[in-house]
């Protein structure tokens, strides 16, 4: 019996040495590209998940679960300058709401916003994130600080 053992001894090592392999870890990522990927990445993506949560309590109404609007009353939001233009005079429509026909598309859309400003700059800054980055679109981020820094300007 103890030959069997003793035979089988390096069978079992084995086993179990391939059973308990290591994984080496992947290398770390550069420190930079760590802060890089969670402004982009998670930090965004968590900037837009919130901002789809606001965009559902104060947007949709007027502007669709969709981002299409209401033909000749509220415009789309979907690939247009508006959204995807200049951060500044988007953030300052809903600063300061709109009451003026929209040309978008050779259409026109006439109702009034209502101002948003009793949002903090931070709600503003998620839920223009997610508007510039759902529907279709894609741009950048808004920032609170954007956000903070239009609201200054306005007396």
């Amino acid at each position: 019996m103890r030959k069997w053992i003793l035979a089988a001894m390096p069978l079992m090592i084995g086993a179990l040495a391939a059973s308990a392999q290591v994984k080496k870890p992947a290398p770390a990522k550069p420190a930079a590209a760590r802060q890089a990927t969670a402004k982009q990445g998670g930090g965004a993506t968590a900037q837009i998940a919130k901002g789809k949560i606001l965009y559902k309590q104060y947007c949709i109404s007027c502007h669709q679960e969709n981002g299409t609007g209401v033909p000749r009353m509220n415009p789309p939001l979907v690939k247009t300058e508006y959204v995807l233009g200049d951060k500044t005079r988007l953030i300052g429509i809903l600063l300061n709401g709109l009451n003026e026909d929209v040309e978008i598309n050779g259409d026109y859309y006439s109702n009034p916003m209502p101002s948003q400003a009793a949002l903090k700059d931070q709600e503003i800054a998620d839920i223009l994130s997610y508007v510039r980055n759902s529907f279709g679109n894609k741009a950048s981020t808004v920032s609170a600080a954007e956000v903070t820094a239009v609201r200054a300007t306005i007396k």
